[in-house]
């Protein structure tokens, strides 16, 4: 089972290349991390985007843009259309979001046409590495599903499933994040998690241990859930973070980056393909990360080169 960051790079190098199509690519931190990723191995790299930017940021780095295809689109819709086709022809094999907002490549990706859509709910896994904890967390989701009913998260549970399984964990456990650890009527996230973790005995959500309502202390310390008499199972070494809503993501998501500089990625699951997501302020490591992380589970998805 892959522990860090620095596997997960090794990893995907013995996967790739595969190719990626990176929507309004016309950015440095994405650049860099492409180009970091085409040395180790990992992946080639078709960049759809404003040709002259593209090419005056591989011209300040001293990168050879030669060795990437480059489609001229200067309208982030268009590019971000065309990167999406490149994919459902078969073309790439993991998506990628440039300098463009969230909701303009989504759109992209869950227009009927495009063939990407699935019977799933897209939603963002981070994938963190963060000193003094032994394993990855799979953080989901603080990046699209706003406010999520128990359906829609058990679907968030089954694609950050999918990810863990990529990465050689098989047997995931999910904590679902609550304010507190007893159900509160006038807390739907706790209904909710004690509705999830029910799911997870009888079998109808498979492929992992779900348990819930847990605070983020029982959750990731065991120590902590011990001290609070807490003995199910999951408490104290929780895999996947489920999230009640966004905010909650999103903010532990970049309190690691910017309290704890830990390591993460970021990744769309539910779609015919891998789709790395990143914020456009994310530094060029967590971006190969990300793109690392698209790999392994292409591979793993059985996406063909």
């Amino acid at each position: 089972m892959i522990k860090k960051f620095d596997e997960i790079i090794k990893s995907a190098a013995a996967k790739g290349p595969k190719t990626i199509a990176v929507a309004a690519a016309h950015d440095a931190e994405v650049i860099l991390a492409l180009n970091k990723a085409n040395i180790l191995g990992i992946a080639d790299a078709i960049l759809i985007g404003n040709r002259r930017k593209i090419c005056r940021i591989a011209e300040e780095y001293q990168i050879d843009i030669g060795k990437f295809t480059i489609i001229e689109k200067n309208d982030n819709v268009e590019a971000c259309r065309t990167a999406v086709q490149l994919a459902a022809k078969g073309q790439v094999q993991v998506l990628m979001k440039g300098l463009v907002d969230t909701a303009t490549i989504l759109k992209a990706v869950l227009d009927k046409e495009a063939g990407l859509r699935t019977a799933n709910v897209l939603s963002h896994v981070a994938v963190a590495d963060i000193d003094g904890y032994d394993r990855l967390f799979y953080i989901t989701d603080g990046a699209m599903n706003i406010a999520p009913n128990v359906a829609m998260k058990k679907q968030i549970i089954e694609n950050a499933v999918q990810i863990a399984n990529a990465l050689g964990n098989d047997s995931p456990k999910a904590a679902c994040i609550c304010a507190l650890e007893k159900v509160n009527p006038k807390m739907q996230a706790t209904l909710d998690a004690a509705e999830l973790a029910k799911m997870s005995q009888t079998g109808e959500l498979k492929g992992c241990m779900v348990a819930g309502p847990l605070a983020l202390d029982n959750a990731v310390s065991l120590a902590a859930a011990t001290h609070k008499g807490i003995t199910n199972p999951v408490a104290g070494k929780a895999d996947i973070l489920v999230m009640p809503f966004i905010e909650t993501g999103n903010t532990l998501y970049k309190s690691i980056v910017f309290f704890a500089q830990g390591n993460i990625a970021g990744i769309v699951a539910g779609a015919k393909v891998p789709i790395v997501l990143t914020s456009r302020a994310d530094s060029e490591l967590t971006k190969l990360n990300s793109i690392a992380l698209g790999i392994l589970m292409a591979s793993k998805n059985g996406v063909k080169s």
